[in-house]
C-alpha cells in the first residue's frame, strides 16, 4: 500500500487534502470510491468529499427542517385557519439566487476537472483499445503494433488472486509514472471502457476513434469493466491494466513482440482474403 502525496483541489485554492490519500485495490462491501491511482483521480475524490458532500448535505439537512417545521407548526391543529398569503418577493428571490450561486460554486471545479482529463498532455505511449461483443482488443502502435485479445475468465479458471467477473486472461501493460493515452472505438456497438481506480470513462463507437489518458502513481493491478449496455454479456467484458517498473514493461515488450506477432500475419491474411473475393 503506497501514499500519493497531498494535492491541492483543481479550481479551489481554499480546499487542500489534509490527509494522506492511500492507494489500495478493491475491497468487499466496498461503497465509496476506489483508492485513487491517479492524481486526477485523487482531485475527484477531494471535489467529491471537501465540496459536494458538504453542500448535499447542508441541502438535505435544511430541506429536512422545513419539511419538519411546516408538518409541526402548519398543521390543522395548531393553524385551524389557512393563510391566504400567494406570494413573498424576498423568499422568490433567495430562492432563486441561492441555487444559482451554489451550481456557480460547484461548476467551477468541475469544468476544471473536466479540462484536465480532456487535455491530453504528451503521451509517452499509445494504446488502442476495441470493444468487441463481448471482449476487448488491445493494439500497441508504438512497439511494432502487435494486439491481442483480453477474455474474462470463467468461474473454474480463476485463481487464487483472481476476482470474479473482473479478471481477464491477458491485461495491458503499461510503466509507473508514465502518460498513456488510450485510443478507444469498437468493431460492432457501443461499449465504454473505465477504470474507476483512474477516474476515467470513455465511449467505444463504431468508427469513431475516442480518446483519453492517465499517468498511474504506483505499481499494480486495475480493474474496470465495459460501462456501457452493450447486449446479453455486457457484464463479462472486464478490463485489467496492469502497472509495472519500466524495466518489466521493456521486458514484457520483448516477449509481447514474439508472442503476439502471428496474430497481425493471420490479419493481414484474412483482410487479403476478404478483398480478393469482393
Amino acid at each position: 500500500m503506497q501514499k500519493i502525496p497531498k494535492i491541492l483541489l483543481l479550481g479551489s485554492p481554499f480546499l487542500v487534502i489534509d490527509s494522506i490519500l492511500y492507494a489500495s485495490q478493491i475491497e468487499p462491501w466496498q461503497l465509496g470510491f476506489q483508492k485513487p491511482a491517479t492524481e486526477h483521480m485523487a482531485n475527484v475524490i477531494s471535489f467529491h468529499d471537501y465540496l459536494l458532500m458538504p453542500i448535499i448535505t447542508g441541502i438535505t439537512l435544511f430541506v429536512l427542517f422545513l419539511i419538519g417545521y411546516v408538518c409541526f407548526r402548519f398543521n390543522k391543529n395548531r393553524n385551524p385557519v389557512p393563510s391566504n398569503t400567494t406570494h413573498n418577493t424576498l423568499v422568490e428571490i433567495l430562492w432563486t439566487v441561492i441555487p444559482v450561486i451554489i451550481l456557480i460554486v460547484i461548476a467551477i471545479p468541475s469544468f476544471r476537472l473536466l479540462y484536465t482529463v480532456e487535455r491530453i498532455p504528451e503521451s509517452d505511449i499509445t494504446i488502442k483499445a476495441t470493444g468487441n461483443q463481448w471482449y476487448w482488443t488491445y493494439e500497441y502502435p508504438d512497439y511494432g503494433n502487435f494486439s491481442f485479445d483480453s477474455i474474462m475468465l470463467e468461474d473454474e479458471e480463476l485463481g487464487k488472486d483472481d476476482y470474479r467477473l473482473l479478471s481477464a486472461d491477458t491485461s495491458i501493460v503499461v510503466p509507473v509514472g508514465k502518460v498513456i493515452k488510450i485510443l478507444i472505438t469498437s468493431n460492432d456497438v457501443l461499449h465504454a471502457w473505465a477504470i474507476p481506480a483512474f477516474g476515467i470513462k470513455m465511449d467505444a463507437i463504431p468508427g469513431k476513434i475516442n480518446e483519453t489518458w492517465f499517468k498511474a502513481e504506483y505499481e499494480g493491478k486495475f480493474y474496470g469493466q465495459c460501462s456501457e449496455l452493450c447486449g446479453i454479456r455486457h457484464a463479462f467484458m472486464p478490463i485489467n491494466v496492469e502497472v509495472v517498473s519500466e524495466e518489466k514493461f521493456k521486458s514484457w515488450v520483448e516477449l509481447s513482440q514474439e508472442k503476439y506477432a502471428l496474430n497481425y500475419e493471420i490479419e493481414d491474411i484474412a483482410n487479403q482474403l476478404a478483398l480478393n473475393i469482393n
